[in-house]
């Protein structure tokens, strides 16, 4: 009983002080005004995220992903029942903008025995990187899609390590985002190599670009292509910051950058300053490299990609791909203003930046990447209508391996493990098993992908066109996808031969020439 009596005075005694300390603090008006009480309201809000994820929202309600499409991705990873009943929770009566794909009647069908669920889906891209530039390494990348630039850092060592083996059992490509090549990402995957404004990986100790050091590099991993980052969706126009704490003696080592010392990414790249200068850059890469290169961009001023076009059709020099970001895209922690409103969505951008190329002739000789929420089907098929010959995936991939969308990227807490550098978080997470998941979510994207395809009368999700897909304007109207972005008839498809050397392919013929090396076709 006097245990009870102390226990609660104790109790008491702590509450009164909370209060004596609210009445007298000047920080918070609200717990100056009601004192305890005022708690409450900072819980929930610490709370609300979680209150509105599990109790509260709607299935199509969430940002940036819903609870449908991260069932469908969940689902999908743990090789689930990934199918939805009852129909449709979408508005589609009053959706504008909400894009519907157009299957037919009669077309060329898909085998059906490569789009049965749990098996593998080979499903190889329509262009060959760097072909069209004669580069001495060009490829045909095995898969539409993959792995999106997230770098080591950002991503905890078991998230890459786990990212990287996945994508090695799924056959696809994994970029190493800005932060460098570490060991986590040397499991068995082919790599792209991203160049961002801070060189990481290929820098001397003053912070310039070192070739050689991207020489010695490229020379001893499995990097297939060279991306040069000029921007990101999540914060275009803006440099990084690794704080300090982060900045352990691996990332250090990887970077090529002090330990236990801020590491900030410079918004703009020192090695060139104009189209011009960046297209000598991407030249002397591949010529000392024999690399495709590329250059990753979220779409804002159009003037860069009109100057840009226009000195690729001289002819004499060029970038092999070009990846577009959607202003969508989000695995950057930035300010708010450059999350919501700076650089434009994918679809608007993508289609404005092909349509500069396809003007200019170039449209055929690049191969395009999108990124920005193309890991959902529905998504990718209108970014292939538009002209994509690959999709890259980033938060998808993330909660493939465990992510549940908490967002706190930005605070070094992830409860799963994902986004932190704390170890004790960090360890939760098993590479093996989350390999497995992400390697079932790349194969069954594309497997959906090709059933679309299919449904849509052609062998290959790069051949899906514009007329393929309308968007609704309204409750009774609606517009082609070609039409919404001013598309001219042949855009957003490869050339006659990339068509018919991919139909090959997909009919299980060997590409022309005779047999292609191992990285030139899909392997599952």
């Amino acid at each position: 009983m006097r245990r009870s009596v102390r226990a609660a005075a104790a109790g008491l005694s702590a509450l009164a002080a909370v209060a004596v300390r609210d009445l007298v603090q000047k920080e918070h008006t609200l717990l100056r005004n009601f004192p305890l009480l005022g708690h409450a309201r900072y819980l929930i809000e610490a709370v609300g995220p979680e209150l509105r994820q599990y109790l509260v929202a709607g299935n199509n309600e969430e940002r940036p992903f819903t609870r449908d499409q991260r069932r469908w991705v969940y689902a999908s990873a743990k090789r689930e029942n990934n199918y939805f009943g009852f129909g449709t929770d979408n508005d589609l009566e009053y959706t504008a903008g909400y894009p519907v794909i157009n299957h037919r009647t009669f077309g060329r069908a898909v085998p059906a025995t490569s789009v049965h669920a749990g098996q593998t889906v080979d499903l190889p891209a329509a262009k060959v990187l760097g072909a069209a530039r004669g580069r001495a390494r060009a490829f045909r990348p095995p898969s539409v899609v993959n792995i999106s630039a997230m770098s080591f850092g950002s991503l905890s060592a078991q998230a890459t390590e786990a990212l990287n083996r996945g994508a090695a059992l799924a056959g696809c490509l994994h970029n190493t985002g800005e932060g460098g090549l570490s060991r986590h990402h040397r499991h068995g995957a082919e790599l792209v190599f991203q160049i961002g404004t801070a060189y990481f990986g290929c820098r001397d100790a003053e912070g310039r670009f070192d070739l050689a050091r991207l020489e010695d590099l490229v020379a001893g991993a499995p990097v297939r292509a060279l991306e040069i980052k000029l921007s990101q969706g999540a914060k275009p126009g803006l440099g990084g910051v690794l704080p300090a704490a982060k900045v352990s003696p691996e990332i250090a080592e990887t970077r090529g950058v002090p330990e236990g010392v801020d590491c900030i990414s410079p918004s703009r790249h020192a090695e060139f300053s104009d189209a011009d200068s960046l297209l000598d850059w991407v030249e002397l890469l591949a010529a000392e490299t024999g690399l495709p290169v590329g250059i990753k961009s979220a779409v804002g001023d159009m003037e860069f990609w009109r100057e840009l076009t226009a000195l690729m059709a001289r002819g004499d020099r060029g970038v092999d791909f070009v990846t577009v970001d959607g202003g969508e895209g989000g695995t950057g922690a930035a300010p708010l203003i450059f999350t919501d409103s700076v650089s434009l969505p994918f679809q608007l951008g993508f289609a404005r930046v092909y349509a500069e190329f396809a003007r200019a002739g170039l449209h055929e000789q690049v191969a395009f990447i999108g990124a920005g929420k193309l890991g959902l089907p529905d998504n990718a098929v209108v970014a292939f209508a538009l002209g994509c010959d690959m999709v890259n995936v980033a938060r998808e991939a993330m909660l493939a391996i465990g992510c549940i969308q908490a967002q706190k990227c930005h605070t070094d807490t992830c409860p799963t493990g994902v986004a932190t550098q704390n170890a004790w978080l960090a360890h939760g997470l098993d590479p093996a098993l989350k390999s497995v998941r992400a390697a079932n979510y790349i194969r069954t994207v594309r497997r959906d992908l090709l059933k679309v395809a299919e449904a849509c009368g052609v062998a290959h999700p790069g051949l899906i066109d514009t007329g393929s897909v309308e968007v609704l304007t309204g409750r009774t109207a609606s517009r082609p996808l070609g039409e919404v972005y001013d598309y001219q008839p042949g855009w957003g498809l490869p050339s006659e031969a990339d068509r018919a050397e991919i139909e090959r392919i997909m009919a299980g013929e060997a590409p022309q020439g005779g047999s292609a090396p191992p990285s030139a076709t899909a392997t599952g």
